[in-house]
């Protein structure tokens, strides 16, 4: 006779957790064939142990029998208990199956609870390192089926990176991110970028930033994971972005350049290790605040610089030391009138007084700057020898070669005469306007990357010119690998940031070429110069100029979107540049436009507006410099000076002897300086002008900026009045508007710049919209 007791009389109820995969069947998706899906879900079966009978969770019985003795008697379960322990499962997100709807398991199945719905791996591994040490710890007994894929280190094993030399690869290392297992290292590097790749843009990163989850899991092996905390797998992300977002193909190797990254690895395990950090690269980016080992002043005047350097030109020149004493190239990017010249002038000094250098350093720079060079160094550095190899009499200064400090050439000779420098050794190699290699294709840059040499640098006011392509180019001529391959960079930081606006590729790319860019702007360092006002001054087309603009626009649109429908955008720049030149030509002066209606036009509503204001000008006894981009425009400004009896000077391309002209302007010769745009960007100082005059915009205003820059620079001691003439709701006020987004790219990256890209669809229909009414 079976006999009633008390559930107090048999130990338990003990909670028992089993933790495996199960098949369910979910209703609301449906295979190809019309059936409910089945997936491999993380599921629990929750059993009750009393006193060694195990009840089901899903066993609705109120009481069981069990042998007692000679005899059977009745247990009454203890739902209290049972169901304090259920919502203590549940409290750890477990969800019961019976309740979820459109969830179902398979027949006979022991699962009574689902680890999450829609859960990720994150997710499971996060219940398998929370729950399961915390329900052992409340009395539950808690089995992991050896086969389930979800399991997590209990104790959270110590990371390591290590970085080796690679013997087959100079300049290149083997690196591994991991944690250490039972004395062993597991490397991790290739998980993580995994994980990585999972999350390619800011916007599945912010995703995953708002997530609950305390950590995120990294497999170890097929069933095990390693728990990394969310602000460590941030530091991880943010150092692997840098190293393998152009190189993700070459996971496992750094090259020497990168060793802050490994130093930024380093501090965020907290690993101490001496031998691994003498890899790291050890610059603060862009701030040139560490001074040298030694006093400055005393160390330039030991090396025969001729010459006060400011504060700030001090601290280029320590910058510059450090960079060579860590074996890296950099740019040096200084505003125009800033003396990046003298800068590098300094530091040649220096290098040039060292016993161990037995090297010549070789200069690479425009033509137009060979005498600017040939003077700067004369008068700061005249204990330097120096070679200028340069026009037909270098074929007699051969010798001079051998046994100069300094060699000074142009790009073009460096092109022409590439077998020559290529069998030579330098010190540095030095290249001024450093944006002459910016094409990847271009002859000059092929020829500076074979010259032979210790040290790179590069000098360029603009080292985003026009696009990020420009940036790539200079840091594959000073450390090649370190922005990957030219389609590398495109796909992994130019697309990317370019066209997506991808802000977390952009401070990856900023974090990894700061270090080796110094770019300092005359408002933050040169605050004695005098201020610089920019004045916009819109002028208005009328009668049959205004209809000549209207019917070339017309006509031009029309062909462009022909030409675009028929070769796309990219296949059609030269049909948009082109028929954008006319209308900005139209703009400037119908006679400059190649068209039979413009010959009948007499008016020229910017010409007659600059002369007004040029009157004006010389009136308040201004010195005045004029800038176009049209050498034909300058044509026409000098007839018109002539017919009122204004001395001027002009300077374009064409000029033989450009520092006969500067030294006219500059001694009071002409008040009215007309330059054309590129030939007056770079090399000149005009510090005795005191109003520039920019006639047409050009695409780039970084190249109007440094023409501008040839006034407003150290020695000026007047206010500098810049005038840029526009005409009114025409292609010209467009471009500027156009260029203030653009820009913003490059300022972010550098600090200053900018760029132009490429013309997308809403850019053509703006530009070619017809005149304000």
């Amino acid at each position: 006779m079976a006999v009633a007791i008390a559930p107090g009389f048999i130990e338990g109820p003990i909670p028992h957790v089993r933790l495996f995969t199960e098949k369910i069947l979910v209703s609301g998706n449906r295979t190809e064939s019309g059936r409910d899906e089945e997936l491999s879900l993380p599921a629990l079966s929750l059993s009750f142990d009393y006193g060694g009978t195990v009840i089901a969770a899903s066993d609705e019985r109120e009481r069981f029998f069990v042998s007692q003795g000679s005899g059977v008697v009745s247990v009454e379960r203890d739902f209290d208990r049972e169901s304090a322990a259920r919502a203590e499962l549940e409290r750890f997100g477990a969800l019961e199956l019976g309740c979820l709807e459109g969830y179902e398991e398979s027949f006979g199945s022991p699962a009574n609870y689902l680890v999450a719905v829609d859960g990720d791996v994150h997710t499971y591994c996060e219940f398998s390192a929370r729950a399961v040490p915390e329900l052992r710890a409340r009395g539950f007994t808690v089995e992991v089926a050896p086969d389930y894929p979800y399991r997590v280190q209990e104790l959270d094993p110590p990371w390591y990176v290590d970085v080796a030399p690679l013997e087959d690869r100079p300049d290149w290392f083997s690196c591994e991110l991991g944690v250490e297992l039972e004395g062993e290292r597991v490397n991790l590097l290739e998980a993580l970028l995994n994980l990585l790749d999972s999350v390619p843009d800011d916007e599945s990163l912010s995703r995953l930033e708002r997530r609950s989850l305390k950590f995120f899991a990294v497999p170890i092996d097929d069933h095990r994971y390693v728990r990394v905390p969310r602000e460590l797998l941030w530091d991880f992300f943010e150092v692997l972005r840098e190293l393998y977002s152009v190189r993700r193909a070459d996971a496992g190797t750094i090259c020497r350049y990168q060793g802050a990254a490994i130093e930024a690895l380093a501090d965020a395990i907290e690993q101490n290790d001496e031998p691994l950090r003498r890899y790291g690269v050890r610059l603060k980016a862009a701030s040139a605040s560490a001074p040298l080992p030694c006093d400055v002043k005393a160390v330039l005047g030991e090396a025969g610089l001729k010459a006060t350097l400011r504060s700030y030109q001090e601290q280029g020149v320590s910058w510059l030391q450090q960079l060579r004493a860590a074996g890296m190239g950099g740019v040096l990017a200084d505003d125009m009138g800033l003396g990046k010249t003298l800068q590098t002038i300094a530091h040649l000094c220096i290098e040039h007084a060292r016993p161990d250098v037995d090297k010549p350093s070789l200069v690479v720079v425009p033509t137009s700057l060979i005498q600017n060079w040939k003077r700067e160094l004369a008068r700061f550095a005249p204990h330097l020898s120096v070679a200028i190899w340069h026009g037909n009499a270098r074929h007699d200064a051969g010798n001079d070669l051998e046994r100069a400090d300094i060699v000074v050439t142009s790009y073009s000779l460096l092109v022409r005469e590439r077998e020559r420098w290529a069998e030579r050794e330098y010190h540095y190699i030095i290249l001024d306007e450093a944006q002459a290699i910016k094409n990847p294709r271009a002859a000059a840059r092929e020829a500076a990357r074979e010259i032979q040499a210790d040290h790179r640098l590069c000098l360029s006011g603009t080292p985003v010119e026009n696009h990020l392509g420009d940036l790539w180019s200079l840091f594959d001529f000073l450390m090649p690998g370190l922005l990957g391959s030219s389609a590398a960079f495109q796909a992994g930081y130019r697309n990317p940031i370019e066209q997506e606006k991808n802000e977390v590729q952009l401070q990856a790319l900023r974090r990894t070429v700061t270090p080796f860019i110094l770019r300092r702007t005359k408002d933050e360092v040169a605050t004695d110069l005098p201020p610089k006002t920019l004045l916009v001054r819109p002028v208005t087309l009328s009668g049959d100029q205004r209809k000549l603009y209207e019917s070339i626009r017309v006509a031009a649109h029309a062909d462009v979107r022909r030409i675009v429908r028929t070769k796309g955008m990219a296949g059609s720049t030269i049909a948009i540049l082109d028929a954008l030149m006319k209308l900005r030509q139209v703009c400037c002066d119908p006679r400059l436009v190649r068209v039979s209606s413009a010959s009948r036009v007499v008016e020229s509503a910017k010409l007659e507006f600059f002369f007004q204001l040029l009157t004006t000008q010389l009136a308040e006894r201004r010195r005045v410099l004029v800038f176009s981009q049209f050498t034909s425009m300058l044509g026409l400004i000098a007839e018109g000076l002539d017919d009122r009896g204004v001395k001027h000077l002009t300077l374009t391309g064409g000029t033989q002897d450009r520092q006969a002209k500067v030294d006219a302007f500059q001694s009071g010769e002409a008040d009215v300086f007309l330059i054309s745009l590129k030939a007056g960007g770079t090399g000149l100082n005009l510090t005795s002008a005191d109003t520039v005059i920019h006639y047409d915009p050009w695409w780039n205003p970084a190249a109007q900026a440094q023409a501008t820059d040839r006034a407003h620079r150290i020695g000026q001691t007047r206010p500098v009045f810049v005038h840029q003439l526009i005409v009114a709701g025409s292609v010209e006020e467009r471009m500027l508007e156009l260029q203030r987004h653009k820009q913003e790219l490059a300022s972010n990256l550098v600090g200053s710049g900018a760029q132009r890209g490429t013309f997308s669809e809403s850019d053509l229909s703006d530009l070619f919209a017809p005149l304000d009414t």
